[in-house]
This record gives C-alpha cells, sequence and structure tokens, in this order.
C-alpha cells in the first residue's frame, strides 16, 4: 500500500493547506466591502479557478492527515506539524462561512449600546463601525439577535474598538482569538491524554487538533465553536486536578460563549462524587450535581453583569433552531413528516417539525443522563463520557452545523482517538469537511463528496483493525527517524 513517512505527510499537508488558504482568497467568504481592497472578487473565472484549487488543497491536507495518523511520529513532530500546517491560513480571508461578519458586527453593537439580544446587525449604520462587517453578514442572520454569551461579545466588541470595524484588521483580529483558542485545546489535550502515555498524547493531538474540521473551520472560519471547547476543556484539566471550582468557573465562561458547553458541568460533577467515594451517597450526589452548578451559575450572571449586555442571552439560545440545516436529522424528520400531514390531512407542519425537535432534544437529554449514571457507576470515564455526551447532543439538535463534531470529537480524541467512538469521528470529520464550500455556501456537490469520502474513509477503516500508527515500525529513536519522527 502506498504511503509516506510522517515527514512527507507534513509537507503533503502544508501544501494542501496553502492552496486551500490561497483559492480562499479569490474563493473564500470574502466581505461585501473591503476599503482596503485587499480581500475582494475577481470575476467568475478566477473564481471557479480558485475554487478548484481551493478543494484540491483541502483534499491533499485530508490525505495528509489520514495518513499522518498511521505514520510513526512524536508528540513534538505532532505539534511542529500542526504549525505547518496552521500557518497558511494565518492571513487568509474567512474560509468557509462569514459567521465572523457577524462577530465583528455585533462587537460593534456592544460598542455602540444596541441591545445585541433584542436585534440583528441591520441596525448599525452602514457607514459607520461595523458598518461592513453588517454588510458581509449572510442573509438569514441580518436580522437576528446573537445566540451568543456576553464573554464572546465583549472579545469581539474588543476587537472591533481595536480595529475601528476595519474588515481586514477586524477578521485578523478575530483570528487571533481562534489561534490561541487552538493553543489552549492543545495544551488541554495533551495532558488528559498524558495518562495513556506518548501514543495516546499524540493520538489525541492527531484527531483533535490536527483535524483539517477543526484546523479549517477554527482557524480558517474563526467559528467561536473553537474558544467554548478551548475553555471547556481547560475546565475538565482543573477537575480532573481536583481543582473543580476553578474547572466549573472555566466552563462557566465556556457557557457565556456557546451554551452547549454546560454539558460538562454534569460530569465535572461526576469526578467530584468519584474524588469522594468515602463520604455518604448523600454528601457526593449533592455535592457533584449542585457545586459545579453553584460555580458555573455565579461566573456566567458576574460575566453578565460586567459584560453590561444584560441576560438577554437566556431567551435567544433557541435562535439558531428556527433556520433549517440539512444536517439535522430531527429538523429533516420534522419536516418531513410535517409536510406529509400536511398533504394528507391539511395540518399546518410548523409544528409537527417543532415537536419533532423537542422529541429530539428530549432524547439527547434522555442519553446525556444515563452516560452520567453509567459514567458515576465506573464506566466509562467521566471524560469520555462527556465526549459521548455532546456528540448525541449534536446529532440530535434541531440545529446542527458540520463543526458541531468537533464538540464531542476534540473530547474523544483524549480518551479513545483508536478506539471505535474516535475512528467513527475521524472518518465524519474527513467527510464533514467537504460539506460547506470555500465561500461559506452549501452547494448540492459539497453533501456528494461528503459522501464519497465517507464512504472511502469507511472502507479504509474497515481493512485496517486501527488507524493507530504501526508501532512496530518505530521501535527505537534511529528507526524513528528513518520513518520521520526526527524533530527538525
Amino acid at each position: 500500500m502506498w504511503a509516506m513517512s510522517a515527514v512527507g505527510y507534513r509537507r503533503l499537508g502544508a501544501a494542501g493547506s496553502a492552496a486551500a488558504a490561497a483559492g480562499g482568497w479569490a474563493a473564500g467568504t470574502l466581505p461585501t466591502r473591503d476599503p482596503w481592497g485587499i480581500w475582494v472578487p475577481h470575476g467568475p473565472g478566477v473564481t471557479v479557478a480558485a475554487t478548484l484549487l481551493a478543494y484540491l488543497g483541502l483534499t491533499l491536507l485530508v490525505v495528509a492527515w489520514w495518513g499522518y495518523g498511521r505514520a510513526g511520529s512524536s508528540v513534538r513532530h505532532t505539534l511542529v506539524t500542526l504549525g505547518w500546517w496552521t500557518a497558511p491560513m494565518l492571513l487568509a480571508p474567512p474560509l468557509f462561512s462569514a459567521d465572523v461578519y457577524s462577530y465583528i458586527a455585533q462587537g460593534a453593537m456592544v460598542l455602540e449600546g444596541h441591545d445585541v439580544y433584542g436585534a440583528g446587525p441591520s441596525v448599525l449604520d452602514p457607514g459607520g463601525v461595523g458598518g461592513d462587517a453588517a454588510a458581509s453578514v449572510g442573509g438569514h442572520w441580518t436580522d437576528t439577535p446573537a445566540p451568543y454569551g456576553p464573554v464572546f461579545l465583549v472579545l469581539a466588541q474588543a476587537v472591533t474598538l481595536a480595529t475601528g470595524g476595519t474588515i481586514v484588521p477586524a477578521v485578523l483580529g478575530m483570528r487571533l482569538i481562534a489561534v490561541a483558542a487552538l493553543a489552549l485545546i492543545v495544551w488541554a489535550l495533551r495532558r488528559l491524554a498524558r495518562d495513556r502515555g506518548e501514543d495516546g498524547e499524540r493520538g489525541a493531538l492527531w484527531l483533535g487538533a490536527l483535524n483539517p474540521l477543526l484546523l479549517m473551520h477554527v482557524v480558517g472560519g474563526m467559528h467561536n465553536d473553537g474558544l467554548m471547547i478551548a475553555l471547556m476543556l481547560a475546565g475538565v484539566v482543573l477537575a480532573r486536578r481536583g481543582r473543580w471550582v476553578a474547572g466549573s468557573a472555566l466552563v462557566g465562561l465556556a457557557m457565556m460563549v456557546k451554551s452547549p458547553a454546560a454539558v460538562a458541568l454534569l460530569f465535572i460533577g461526576v469526578i467530584v462524587g468519584r474524588a469522594a467515594a468515602g463520604r455518604p451517597a448523600v454528601h457526593r450526589v449533592v455535592k457533584g450535581l449542585v457545586g459545579p452548578g453553584l460555580v458555573a451559575g455565579a461566573v456566567a450572571a458576574g460575566a453578565t453583569l460586567l459584560a453590561g449586555t444584560g441576560f438577554g442571552w437566556l431567551r435567544t439560545q433557541s435562535v439558531a433552531g428556527t433556520i433549517h440545516t440539512a444536517l439535522s436529522v430531527t429538523s429533516d424528520l420534522g419536516l418531513l413528516l410535517g409536510e406529509l400531514l400536511h398533504a394528507l390531512l391539511g395540518t399546518d407542519p410548523d409544528p409537527v417539525k417543532t415537536a419533532v425537535q423537542r422529541l429530539g432534544l428530549a432524547a439527547a437529554l434522555a442519553v446525556i443522563a444515563y452516560l452520567a449514571w453509567r459514567s458515576a457507576r465506573g464506566r466509562p470515564s467521566p471524560v469520555h463520557a462527556l465526549g459521548l455526551a455532546l456528540v448525541a447532543l449534536v446529532v440530535l439538535s434541531p440545529m446542527v452545523q458540520p463543526w458541531y463534531l468537533l464538540w464531542g470529537t476534540t473530547v474523544v480524541a483524549a480518551t479513545a482517538w483508536d478506539g471505535r467512538a474516535g475512528r467513527v469521528l475521524a472518518v465524519l470529520s474527513a467527510a464533514l469537511v467537504y460539506e460547506t464550500a470555500p465561500s461559506g455556501a452549501t452547494p448540492w456537490y459539497g453533501f456528494a463528496l461528503a459522501a464519497v469520502v465517507g464512504a472511502a474513509g469507511t472502507v479504509l477503516v474497515r481493512r485496517s483493525a486501527t488507524v493507530r500508527p504501526d508501532r512496530t515500525r518505530v521501535p527505537a529513536p534511529r528507526r524513528a527517524e528513518r520513518h520521520g519522527a526526527r524533530t527538525p
């Protein structure tokens, strides 16, 4: 079977990342207006060529990532590879999503005193701070209130204030936040996987940080999910070290970026309860269930008061669910069932869709509770159960975007990157990175490419018992060097 050394895959992935970033300069999610004249359209011919270049680069990156997971390497080599693959995207325009323009516009709204939870970016003055960003926001988000917490909005406000809302520096400012989040994810993954040895630590970085889905959507697209994941993982690290109060506080901050981080509190509670094994059962249950929630709740309330944005985030958490995405199983089933009943009985399809979505969320909560109960009884570990719980939440949510898969994937990476769950998530990551075009659109061929890559990944996984590197080929430093594990 054709294969390269880890160094070869590193170079191939860097070339792919560079090609994807270069294609983004003409085919990325370009702003409607750029006063600097840097990120501007170049005509249909150039755009098509750039799109093909971006897809070629993306494919090279996916192939390199998959091969790198099978090649022998060290933790240090993996970290250097991460730097190689990240660097080409640092100065590129937004890739695969226009969400960063919403972030900047919402930061401008906070800066100007608008109610970011009561109105959308359309309230901004087109000629004022954030006006260019507001003009570049995706259509259905223009009048949509922010579903994000005040911690993230304050960061967006700071970027907007520092850059005056000018598109290029504002986007690059948001990318700095995304890169900082990636660095914190790396720190947390290494510590969560440390008890699995060098191979476990390297594997966690492979699935959780080198993952093309994360690189393209957190670094390239600057989705704030990266910051939520980073704070959540850091909180779990502290909780596992016995510092559950500080860990719960970090999860509280993560919740004030995006609310799904709240799931981690339940499993921090399991960690707390298991650590108090010698205490009465009532004490363990109360401390585990109540303690982390009280700490995170206090942090959330304090952050909201300090930010001055108000508690409107409590009512905007369902905003995203009103927007249909094809990856949401419950929304698709609800829509199909609603339209079927409408055709047969003439009933309104919307209440049927809403009911199915709520049933999906109820099922997700049941799965999460079951995983917590099982973890409290001994297996699986609280960290692994958290990863599975977040995956279940994504699968059963009323709105699903490709990068949502990262919520649980980064956690599972630290516990079972080479297990069944890790292999499934690796295949899904490789497939879903194709679902969104570099321009941020979701064309039909994106789903077709995702299906093809998913099928190919499934075949590769079935042919191999594991995606773990063959450790028999790298038993000693001298041979490891021949397989590319030598650090530069």
